[in-house]
C-alpha cells in the first residue's frame, strides 16, 4: 500500500468551519508526533471533538487527503494542509456502538485517560476496511464517492485484511470488477453461512433458535466444536460397530443354521461408514430440495477449523444462486457411502464430487472471550457473513439476592462491563444478558459466587484489572474472602463499592429512589402535584427524583423540535443546583469515565425524545438540609412559566 490512513480530531472552531464548508487547504496544527509518517495525498478521517457544549456535533464528519506536507509552522509545531474530499453528517460515538471493530478507532470513544497530542493518530491497515464499511452502512449514499476517492485497486488490497461481519464478500471480491457493497438490512434471512459472535451470554444460540422457529426438527442438525474435533467427527468415517452374526454348524454333510428354539447368533464387530452432522445435513438437503436445511455449529472457534473442514473449506464459496462455486472430489469411502445412500445418479455425488446445494444453510456461534487454541484464519473468515450480537441490558427485572438485600442485575451488569471496558478496551469479556439464566429471575448468592464472580476472578481480573474485587478505594478483596462467615458481608460491601442499585422492598418505583438520599435523615414529607398530576403512573406520590424527571419530560413534550443538546444547554444555563440535571448520552459517558468517583454510579434516568435521541435526568436531588437542591429546583421552575411546568405543594 502506498498511502497511509490517519484520523485527525479537531475542536478548533475555525478549523471546524473550514471543514464544514469543504474548503481546500484546511490547516491542522500541532502534529509534531507523527509528522514524519505523513506523506502527500495520505488519506485522513476528520473527527470533530469537544469536551464542553459546542455549536457542532462531535463525531466523524469528513474524508480528505494531505495536500501539503508538514512544515515547521512555529517552533516545531508541524502543520499540514488538508483538502476535504467528502463531508457528511457526523457519525457519533453512539452510532458506532454496533460496530465493535471500529468503535474507538477514530478517537470518539469515551476518553479514559486524556493524553496530549491525541489529535492525530494513524489507522492501521486491518482497521481501515471495517471503518469504511461502517461508514457505508451508516451513510450508504456516499458509496460511489468513496470508491472514487479511495480507488478500486487500494480497496482490493485492503480486502485481504482481516474481515468481519460488515464485509459482505465472497471470492469474487478479488476480481477486476471489485466494488464495495452496502446492505443496511439484516443478512440473516438470506445469508447461507453466518457466524454469530459476541461476548458470553449475549444470546447467540437463542438468536439462531428464534430464526429456526417453525423449521422441522428433521431439517436441523447440530454439532459443537471442541479441541478434539476433526474431519471424521464432523463429516463421517468408518467406525467399529457391534452386530449379530448367524451361527451355523454341520448336520451330516450339510451346513445348517443352529437353533435352540430360535435362530442362534453371536455378537461380532464390523466396520461401517458412520455419517456425522455435516454429512447428515448434506444428504437431507439433497433429499428435500424444496425445503431449507440447517447445520448449526456451536462454539466454532473452540476447534481447529482447518483440520475439521479439511477440503470442505473449498465448498464454502457459493455463487449467486447459493451453490458451491468449486466442487471437490470425494474420497473413495465417502463416495461409496453416498452412492449407496443417495444413488449413483444423485447430484449429491455427481461425477464423484461434492457440491453444497442452495438450500443448505450453515450457522455458527463464536464466543469472543474464549482464549481459543485454534485461531480462525482470514481465508476461512471471509467465506462467512458475520452478525454481531450486542449486549442489550434487557433483563431489568432480574435481582441478585445477598442475605436479605436485593440488587439490580442490570445495574451490576452495566457497572462491571464499564470497568471491564476501561481495563481492557474491549467488549469481549463483558457479561452478556444471559451469562446466567435464572428460571425465576433470582440470582442467588451461590450463583453469583460460583458462576459470575468465579468467571470475573479467573478470566477478567486475574492480573488486578477492572477494580471490581474491592470494598473501598484502598481495600481489595480476594475471591476466597467471599466465602465463609463474613463472605456475605464482603459481597454486600463489594456491591456498595461498585454502586449497584439496591432494590427496596417498600417501593417498586425505582424512579422514586434518589441516589444521594439513602442516608438522609431530613426526609421531605411534602407531597406535590405537577400539571395537575397528583400521583405518578403507578399511583404513588411523587418522589423528588421522579418529580424532577417528570418536569423534564413535560418540557420535552412542550418543545418537541428541540434537540438533546439544545434542551441540555437551556436547563444547564438556567443554573439549577442539581448536578448534571440534564445531560446527553455523550455528557453522561464523559462524566462516568472521567469521574474521580470510583463507584461510577450513573445517578440519572433516561428520557427518549421524539427525534430518537436520549436525554438523562439527574437523580442527585440531595439533602435539602445541606444543599437545598430541590427547593432551588422548585423556585427556578416557578420562575419559568413559559416552560409550561406547574408544580404545586399539596
Amino acid at each position: 500500500m502506498n498511502k497511509n490512513f490517519f484520523s485527525i480530531k479537531t475542536k478548533d472552531p475555525e478549523q471546524v468551519e473550514q471543514i464544514k464548508k469543504q474548503k481546500s487547504g484546511v490547516i491542522i496544527n500541532n502534529l509534531n508526533i507523527l509528522s514524519d509518517k505523513i506523506q502527500l495525498n495520505d488519506f485522513v478521517f476528520v473527527v470533530f471533538g469537544g469536551d464542553k457544549p459546542t455549536n457542532w456535533t462531535p463525531g466523524l464528519v469528513a474524508l480528505g487527503h494531505v495536500s501539503k506536507l508538514p512544515y515547521d509552522f512555529v517552533g516545531k509545531n508541524f502543520s499540514v494542509n488538508l483538502d476535504i474530499d467528502l463531508y457528511f453528517e457526523p457519525i457519533t460515538r453512539k452510532d458506532l456502538i454496533p460496530f465493535p471493530d471500529t468503535y474507538g478507532i477514530i478517537g470518539i470513544a469515551p476518553i479514559v485517560k486524556w493524553e496530549p497530542n491525541q489529535a492525530l493518530s494513524q489507522v492501521s491497515t486491518e482497521k481501515v476496511k471495517p471503518l469504511l464499511q461502517a461508514i457505508l452502512e451508516l451513510r450508504d449514499e456516499f458509496k460511489e464517492r468513496i470508491i472514487q476517492i479511495i480507488g478500486n485497486d487500494l480497496l482490493k488490497e485492503l480486502s485481504e485484511a482481516e474481515l468481519h461481519r460488515f464485509i459482505k464478500v465472497k471470492s469474487k471480491l478479488f476480481s477486476n470488477d471489485f466494488t464495495i457493497t452496502s446492505d443496511k438490512s439484516s443478512n440473516s434471512d438470506c445469508a447461507l453461512q453466518i457466524i454469530y459472535y459476541g461476548a458470553p451470554g449475549t444470546g447467540k444460540s437463542h438468536r439462531i433458535k428464534e430464526q429456526l422457529e417453525g423449521v422441522s426438527k428433521a431439517n436441523i442438525f447440530r454439532t459443537t466444536f471442541h479441541p478434539d474435533s476433526d474431519y471424521s467427527t464432523f463429516v463421517g468415517a468408518y467406525k467399529p460397530t457391534s452386530s449379530k452374526r448367524p451361527l451355523y454348524g454341520l448336520f451330516g454333510k450339510e451346513t445348517v443354521r443352529l437353533r435352540d428354539g430360535k435362530d442362534l447368533s453371536e455378537e461380532t464387530i464390523t466396520y461401517k461408514f458412520i455419517p456425522q452432522a455435516f454429512l447428515n445435513a448434506y444428504m437431507q438437503a439433497y433429499k428435500k430440495p424444496e425445503e431449507k436445511v440447517y447445520l448449526i455449529i456451536e462454539e466454532i472457534n473452540r476447534g481447529n477449523c482447518a483440520q475439521i473442514f479439511g477440503d470442505l473449506f473449498q465448498l464454502l464459496d457459493r455463487d449467486a444462486n447459493g451453490v458451491s462455486e468449486y466442487t471437490i472430489k470425494a474420497d473413495a469411502d465417502l463416495k461409496a457411502f453416498l452412492e449407496d445412500e443417495m444413488g449413483k445418479d444423485s447430484d449429491a455425488i455427481k461425477e464423484g464430487e461434492l457440491c453444497l446445494p442452495s438450500n443448505l444453510y450453515i450457522y455458527a456461534t463464536m464466543n469472543t472471550s474464549d482464549q481459543s487454541l485454534f485461531p480462525i484464519d482470514s481465508a476461512f473468515k471471509r467465506r462467512w457473513d458475520w452478525e454481531y450480537e450486542p449486549i442489550k441490558y434487557k433483563n431489568t427485572d432480574w435481582v441478585i439476592e445477598i442475605q436479605d438485600k436485593k440488587y439490580s442485575w442490570v445495574s451490576f451488569q452495566k457497572e462491571v462491563n464499564k470497568r471491564i471496558f476501561v481495563a481492557t478496551n474491549s467488549e469481549d469479556k463483558m457479561l452478556g444478558d444471559y451469562f446466567v439464566n435464572p428460571n425465576d429471575g433470582r440470582i442467588t448468592e451461590k450463583m453469583l459466587l460460583n458462576k459470575i464472580l468465579f468467571y470475573l476472578w479467573n478470566d477478567v481480573c486475574k492480573d488486578g484489572e477492572g477494580d471490581i474485587f474491592k470494598v473501598s478505594d484502598t481495600e481489595d478483596v480476594s475471591f476466597s474472602e467471599l466465602y465463609g462467615t463474613n463472605g456475605a458481608q464482603k459481597l454486600i460491601d463489594m456491591m456498595e463499592y461498585l454502586g449497584v442499585e439496591l432494590i427496596r422492598e417498600d417501593s417498586e418505583d425505582n424512579e422514586d429512589s434518589e441516589d444521594d438520599n439513602e442516608n438522609d435523615n431530613d426526609k421531605n414529607n411534602s407531597q406535590y402535584s405537577i400539571n395537575g398530576e397528583k400521583t405518578n403512573e403507578k399511583g404513588k406520590a411523587w418522589g423528588k427524583g421522579a418529580l424532577v424527571k417528570r418536569a423534564v419530560e413535560i418540557y420535552c413534550q412542550n418543545y418537541p423540535n428541540l434537540s438533546a443538546n439544545e434542551i441540555r444547554d437551556i436547563w444547564i444555563n438556567t443554573g439549577f443546583r442539581i448536578p448534571h440535571i440534564v445531560e446527553t448520552e455523550e455528557d453522561k459517558q464523559k462524566r462516568l469515565y472521567g469521574s474521580k468517583d470510583k463507584t461510577g454510579r450513573e445517578r440519572c434516568k433516561p428520557i427518549e425524545l421524539k427525534n430518537g435521541e436520549t436525554l438523562y435526568v439527574s437523580t442527585e436531588v440531595g439533602s435539602d438540609k445541606v444543599y437545598n437542591n430541590f427547593e432551588d429546583f422548585l423556585l427556578k421552575i416557578k420562575s419559568k412559566p413559559e416552560w409550561g411546568i406547574n408544580i404545586q405543594e399539596l
